[in-house]
């Protein structure tokens, strides 16, 4: 397969707003041993790329200084030892940088062959999503069936993941929101108790609708004041796992009750995490989650598709948190 030299691309020009995102072209990256090229279809947008674009969570050394942490697409090239696709499958794959171009170079282990089922377009709002809610809910947070869950941020990339593989594995959800609207589309997902946090305290419906035990799991995004409320509102030997800081990262607790119930607090961040880390949550996605997919017991809600060119629009609406769903940028 004959490879171009160079490509399009969206750089970072100086921390900033969505206007800093600027259309580029550049070399092609380098494929090294046990990676694969993946020509790009499709690119999801994250958080954590908006937070790169305001220059507060550079890329980790080594590795692509341009945004976009999940693609989809087909293989173009094999590293040395890589052996696990050939060239021209369609994946989909979970990148530490550099999504918002028309070429990636990723591990191989952090691929998932696409099945024929997923268009490429939600073959690219998953990964990132998907991986991390994977990791951190079911293999941090233990979760397991007929528990009680809750996840904030119910209607954005990871709250709709979230919201419907607790479901899918039996469990009981509860989310937050900040709108009428935004509680119906996750309860059409699957959560049994969408609050709307403008309007209630969610500690106390917490309490209200589980009679006073809390829940056994939360999955926060927000941090801030969050944090105190969400060691409220879980049981006793309830684990709380933070992906993320929205509201800061800093808070005043009484551990008075994490000790008296038995609480675990964990959290975690993929992108630093090794090749092999990727891996073994790629396989358990495919194995257990793909299938699920396909059969449409899970949906991959999106938002809207933006041509790459337009990755500041795609930006300024995800900042707006007026999306409900994944935000994906079309490549080719």
């Amino acid at each position: 397969m004959s490879l171009p030299t160079s490509m399009k691309a969206i750089a970072i020009n100086g921390a900033g707003g969505p206007e800093v995102l600027t259309p580029t072209d550049m070399p092609i990256p380098v494929v090294k041993a046990g990676e694969v090229l993946i020509k790009v279809v499709a690119a999801g947008v994250n958080r954590p790329d908006i937070l790169q674009r305001q220059g507060n969570y550079p890329a980790p050394k080594g590795h692509s200084e341009l945004p976009g942490l999940e693609v989809s697409g087909t293989v173009a090239a094999l590293g040395d030892g890589a052996t696990r696709f050939a060239l021209g499958d369609p994946v989909m794959a979970l990148v530490p940088g550099g999504g918002y171009a028309e070429y990636v170079a990723v591990s191989e282990l952090s691929c998932i062959a696409k099945p024929d089922a997923i268009s490429f377009v939600e073959a690219a709002a998953i990964p990132e999503t998907f991986f991390t809610v994977w990791h951190n809910v079911f293999e941090r947070g233990h979760l397991k069936s007929g528990e009680k869950f809750l996840v904030h941020g119910g209607t954005g990339g990871i709250g709709v993941t979230a919201i419907q593989l607790a479901k899918a594995f039996g469990a009981t959800v509860f989310t937050t929101v900040g709108s009428e609207e935004k509680c119906e589309a996750a309860r059409a997902l699957g959560a049994n108790i969408a609050i709307n946090y403008r309007t209630h305290d969610f500690a106390e419906v917490i309490k209200s609708e589980t009679a006073g035990k809390g829940v056994n799991v939360i999955l926060d995004v927000v941090g801030g004041d969050y944090i105190e409320k969400n060691i409220r509102s879980l049981s006793d030997d309830g684990r709380l796992v933070n992906i993320a800081f929205q509201n800061g990262s800093k808070a005043t607790v009484d551990f008075m009750r994490v000790m008296l119930k038995r609480l675990t607090l964990t959290g975690s961040t993929l992108r630093i995490r090794s090749p092999e880390v990727k891996g073994e949550i790629a396989r358990a996605i495919a194995e257990k989650v793909v299938p699920l997919i396909v059969s449409g017991k899970i949906k991959i809600p999106l938002d809207g598709t933006y041509p790459m060119a337009r990755a500041a629009d795609a930006h300024t609406r995800m900042e707006s948190s007026a999306h409900i769903g994944k935000i994906v940028l079309i490549v080719a």
